[in-house]
């Protein structure tokens, strides 16, 4: 995992009926050559080839980073 990083992706979406809002979460593992991505970070993955059991998303870019 030295290279690579977890990108998670929330949405927020109301229920059909009921329109209670609820969040729903997705794990991405992507590919991240240089290790430019830090915790926190606003990022843009692509869809690239499996590079390993989990890993088919490729890191872009890093869109805006953390404060902290």
């Amino acid at each position: 995992m030295a290279q690579t990083i977890v990108v998670e992706v929330s949405v927020v979406r109301a229920h059909p009926l009921y329109r209670k809002r609820f969040t729903k979460k997705k794990k991405y593992y992507a590919h991240d050559a240089s290790s430019v991505a830090k915790v926190g970070d606003v990022v843009r993955i692509r869809e690239v080839r499996p590079l390993s059991k989990l890993k088919r998303w490729s890191l872009v870019e890093v869109v805006s980073t953390s404060v902290a």
